[in-house]
């Protein structure tokens, strides 16, 4: 069978729930490159800093500590007990402490996530200023949604002082534009923030894996190509 580009545009922008029945298996073809942060175990112990909380690892090989600093409340639980997360983040980015949106370790059940992937937007503000445009992408297996490059350095500013954030997810598998966001208290940021970067020197964390750059079509067509259909 042959693959009309035009044609699956067109048909990808008119998708049913039902004709993106094949998208959890599409997620088994992403796993390349490298995850935003390694999981750390489930038994070391986080540190509770306020409305934050830092778990981290020590790796033996290289004396590095690998941290994930994440809200204590999650933007959006997972809908069963093999799905992710929605969770705000911040991650050592360039050198600057950012704030990201992310669901780590996306599994064939949390195909709803992958989704956001390809079309969706964490909408993030810290009252009053004005709200970042976040995209989503795939690093590895979690999906990723940080500032654009020329707004990361407003975000890293705005955090520390930020006495609560606004999230809200845009796109499909989500909510819609006008869909209340969800609100969560911030508390003793500086301190979490100056305990992680203490964990964390500036300049030790490697750089995340740049985005595939597939669209949807694309990763039909992997998919197609794959299965033989």
């Amino acid at each position: 069978m042959s693959w009309n580009r035009g044609a699956s545009l067109t048909m990808c922008t008119a998708m049913t729930p039902r004709a993106l029945a094949p998208l959890p298996l599409l997620l088994a073809l992403l796993g390349g490159g490298a995850a935003a942060q390694t999981a750390t175990p489930a038994g070391v112990p986080p540190e509770e800093i306020g409305s934050w909380r830092l778990s981290c690892v020590a790796d033996r090989m290289t004396d590095r500590a690998d941290c994930q600093l994440r809200h204590r409340d999650p933007v959006e639980r997972a809908s069963g007990a093999g799905g992710s997360s929605l969770l705000l983040e911040v991650q050592d980015r360039g050198g600057r402490l950012v704030p990201v949106v992310v669901a780590r370790d996306l599994t064939l059940e949390g195909a709803q996530r992958g989704l956001l992937a390809l079309t969706g937007t964490a909408q993030l503000r810290f009252p009053p200023n004005r709200l970042h445009e976040m995209p989503c992408t795939l690093e590895g297996r979690s999906l990723v949604c940080l500032p654009k490059p020329e707004d990361q350095a407003r975000a890293a500013e705005e955090l520390p002082a930020a006495g609560s954030a606004l999230v809200r997810m845009v796109g499909f598998g989500s909510g819609s534009d006008r869909a209340e966001p969800v609100e969560l208290r911030l508390d003793r940021t500086r301190d979490a923030l100056a305990r992680y970067r203490a964990r964390v020197p500036e300049g030790s964390v490697p750089a995340a894996a740049a985005p595939s750059g597939l669209s949807l079509p694309e990763l039909m067509l992997r998919f197609q190509r794959l299965f033989g259909n």
